[in-house]
C-alpha cells in the first residue's frame, strides 16, 4: 500500500491537464453510461461483499475491534443501496427541463428557454476516518455519475478501502482520470486545492472546516461541509422509555461513539424529579456495561476538561469515563445528570461517549436550552408519533429522527448535512446528486423584433408604468387603468 500512495503522490498535478480532459469527455458520455458504471460496480461489490469490508481497518480511531460485520452492515450495504438509488433515480434528478410558456412574462414570448444540470468539473472529496467507506465512497459515485472528476484524499489509515474501491470502479469501466487518490496526509489537500479545484466536499470537524474555508476564500471555490455534531435527544412524555434507553445505548456504542450523530445531550420534557431520577438510575445501569473504547490524547484532555466543567457548575457526574482509565488513552462512558446549557458537555463536539442529561419543565425550555449549542446536525425525538412530529417541526437540524437514532439516515434518498457548525450543504438523495452539478440555462430567441434594442427615455415611463398596473395592480379597475395608461403611452411613441 505504501508503494501505492507513493506511486499516487502527485497524480493530479503531474497529470492535471489529462484528467481535465478526461472530465470532459466523461461529461459528454451519456448519463446512461455513466450509470451504467455504477450498475456494475454494485455488482462486483455484492459479489465479494465481505472482502470490500474487510479493506476497512478493524481499529479505525476510536472504534476499537471493529467488527467485520460492523462494516458491512454500516458501510458496505448503505453504499451499495446508494449506487442502487442512483440507477433508479439519476437520469429523472438530473435531466434537462424546457420551460414551457405557462409563468413566462408574454414580453418575453418569443424566448424559448431550457433548464439542465451540468458537472461541477473536478471535485476534492476530503474523507473523514471514522466511515471511511461509505461517507467518501458515496460522495464519490454521485461526483462521478454527475460527470465530475474525483480526487479522493482519504484520511489516515484508511487508504485500503479508497484503493480498492477505486479498482472495483475502473474494474467496471470507469477510466483510471477520473478517479485520484491523494496521499492520506493534510497537505495533499492543500496542494489540490491551490491547483484548483471546482468543488470541495468535506467531512470533519468544525475546525478542519473552518481552516478549509479559509483556504476556499482565496478562489470563491464552493464546499460543502459536513461537520461535527453535538446531536440532541428530546424524551417527551409517553415516550416508550425502555425503547429510548436501548437506542441511547446503541448510539453511545455504535463505532466507539466515533459518530457525528452520536447522541450527547438528553432533554427530558415534562418529568418530575422522581421520574427524571429514576430514568437516571436506568441509564446509569444500563450504560455501565458498555466497553471501554480508545480515544485520541486531545479528546482525553477535552473529556477531563467537559467532566471538570460539569462538576464546577453543579452537575452530578453519574458516570466518569475517565475514573478507571486516568493514565491511558482509553475512556469508559461518561453519563453527566442535572446538566444546564452553559456547560462544556452540552456545547462542545468529542468523539468519545459521553451523554449529559437536563430536566426541563417543558418543550419551551427544552427548545431555548437546545438553541444554546452551536451544533445542528441531527435531533431525535422519543415519544406519541403526533407530539414529536410537532417538536420536529421546529428544530433547527437537518435532520430530525422521531423514536430512533442514526439508523434511518442510511435511506439514500434522504438528503444529509447539518446547520449552523455542524456546516452546510448536502449529500446522498436527490439533492446531494444535484449538489454535484450546477445548473445551467439556454434562453433562445426567436422573435426577430428589434424594439427591445431601442434606447428608452422620459416617453416610455408611462408605458412601462402602464405596463405594471395592467399586469399587477389590485382589482380589476387598477389593471383596466393601466391597460389605459399603456395604450395611450403606446400611441404616442408611435
Amino acid at each position: 500500500m505504501q508503494q501505492v500512495e507513493r506511486r499516487m503522490r502527485s497524480e493530479f498535478l503531474v497529470n492535471r491537464d489529462e484528467i481535465l480532459m478526461t472530465q470532459r469527455e466523461w461529461a459528454d458520455t451519456p448519463l446512461r453510461e455513466r450509470v451504467a458504471v455504477i450498475r456494475s460496480l454494485r455488482k462486483r461489490i455484492a459479489s465479494d461483499a465481505r472482502a470490500l469490508a474487510e479493506m476497512v481497518p478493524t481499529r479505525l480511531p476510536g472504534a476499537l475491534n471493529r467488527t467485520v460485520a460492523d462494516t458491512l452492515v454500516s458501510e458496505v450495504l448503505p453504499l451499495i443501496e446508494a449506487c442502487r438509488f442512483l440507477e433508479r433515480e439519476a437520469e429523472k434528478i438530473l435531466r434537462g427541463k424546457r420551460l414551457g410558456s405557462r409563468g413566462r412574462p408574454f414580453w418575453l414570448s418569443g424566448v424559448e428557454s431550457t433548464a439542465e444540470r451540468v458537472p461541477l468539473g473536478v471535485v476534492l472529496i476530503v474523507g473523514a476516518a471514522n466511515y471511511p467507506l461509505f461517507l467518501a465512497g458515496v460522495q464519490t459515485i454521485q461526483a462521478l455519475v454527475a460527470g465530475n472528476a474525483v480526487l479522493w484524499k482519504p484520511a489516515e489509515g484508511t487508504t485500503a478501502p479508497a484503493f480498492a474501491l477505486r479498482v472495483l470502479l475502473i474494474e467496471s469501466g470507469l477510466r483510471p482520470e477520473l478517479l485520484t487518490l491523494l496521499e492520506p496526509e493534510v497537505d495533499s489537500a492543500i496542494s489540490a486545492m491551490e491547483a484548483g479545484v471546482d468543488h470541495v466536499v468535506l467531512t470533519g470537524s468544525a475546525e478542519t472546516g473552518k481552516a478549509v474555508m479559509r483556504q476556499l476564500a482565496e478562489t470563491l471555490t464552493p464546499a460543502t461541509m459536513e461537520l461535527s455534531g453535538c446531536d440532541a435527544v428530546f424524551v417527551l412524555p409517553g415516550a416508550d422509555l425502555e425503547h429510548m434507553v436501548r437506542a441511547l445505548c446503541f448510539g453511545l456504542r455504535l463505532n466507539g461513539s466515533c459518530t457525528c450523530m452520536a447522541p450527547r445531550r438528553v432533554f427530558l420534557v415534562g418529568m418530575n424529579d422522581g421520574e427524571a431520577s429514576r430514568l437516571e438510575k436506568r441509564l446509569v445501569a444500563a450504560l455501565r456495561g458498555l466497553l471501554w473504547v480508545p480515544a485520541p490524547p486531545n479528546s482525553v484532555d477535552r473529556l477531563r476538561e467537559l467532566i471538570a466543567d460539569a462538576r464546577e457548575q453543579g452537575a452530578e457526574v453519574a458516570l466518569d469515563g475517565m475514573a478507571a482509565f486516568e493514565e491511558s488513552n482509553v475512556v469508559g462512558v461518561t453519563l453527566i445528570s442535572r446538566a444546564a446549557p452553559s456547560m462544556l458537555a452540552m456545547q462542545v463536539d468529542i468523539f468519545a461517549p459521553v451523554l449529559s442529561v437536563m430536566r426541563t419543565a417543558d418543550v419551551g425550555e427544552a427548545l431555548a436550552a437546545n438553541a444554546a449549542c452551536p451544533f445542528a446536525l441531527t435531533a431525535a425525538v422519543f415519544g406519541p408519533e403526533g407530539d414529536a412530529r410537532g417538536l420536529a417541526g421546529k428544530l433547527r437540524v437537518g435532520n430530525v429522527l422521531v423514536n430512533d437514532l442514526v439508523i434511518p439516515t442510511v435511506d439514500p434518498r434522504i438528503p444529509f448535512g447539518g446547520r449552523g457548525r455542524s456546516g452546510f450543504g448536502v449529500t446522498r438523495g436527490a439533492e446531494g446528486l444535484l449538489a454535484m452539478t450546477a445548473p445551467r440555462t439556454i434562453q433562445v430567441q426567436r422573435s426577430r423584433s428589434k424594439r427591445p434594442y431601442e434606447p428608452t427615455g422620459d416617453a416610455h415611463v408611462e408605458l412601462f408604468a402602464g405596463l405594471v398596473g395592467m399586469l399587477h395592480g389590485s382589482g380589476f379597475g387598477k389593471r383596466l387603468d393601466g391597460l389605459k395608461r399603456l395604450v395611450s403611452a403606446a400611441r404616442k411613441l408611435r
